[in-house]
């Protein structure tokens, strides 16, 4: 299975994302914080005339926030209806797996567990495959707790 991969670096981790699931990657300019929201909504910000909300997963996976300054990039993403920017530290390639998914091996820190659906090899390097909707739905979870 040659399947299609965006990877990236998020809260000092690789992963990867199935391309069906991005929409683009933007560099982050303006965002407006919204108040009363958890540390994982970084707030709000336009993109072509749309209104996206921004989620720093640093946050979810670690529980803080990221730096204002370190706040550079974001995989644009429309999950359930909704435009999302999830922010991430680096992208690094977009590229063609061959083997495709591999089950998940040995350790997996805890943060990165409710998170993780296997694992992607791409130059003798190990990315965590992650599924975007995932962390939109754990941001939820942690919103209404």
């Amino acid at each position: 299975m040659d399947q299609l991969y965006l990877l990236a670096t998020l809260a000092g981790t690789r992963i990867a994302v199935d391309t069906g699931e991005v929409e683009a990657v933007v560099k982050l300019t303006d965002i407006s914080p919204v108040p009363g929201m958890g540390a994982h909504v970084a707030g709000l910000s336009a993109l072509r005339s749309r209104v996206l909300t921004i989620i720093d997963v640093a946050a979810l996976i670690h529980g803080a926030a990221t730096p204002v300054d370190r706040r550079g990039l974001a995989i644009i993403a429309d999950i359930s209806g909704h435009s999302y920017g999830l922010m991430v530290d680096a992208v690094s390639d977009i590229c063609h797996v061959p083997e495709g998914e591999l089950p998940l091996r040995g350790q997996i820190d805890a943060a990165w567990a409710p998170f993780a659906r296997g694992i992607v090899e791409h130059d003798a390097q190990p990315y965590l495959l992650v599924s975007l909707a995932g962390f939109i739905e754990a941001g939820a979870l942690a919103q209404a707790a």
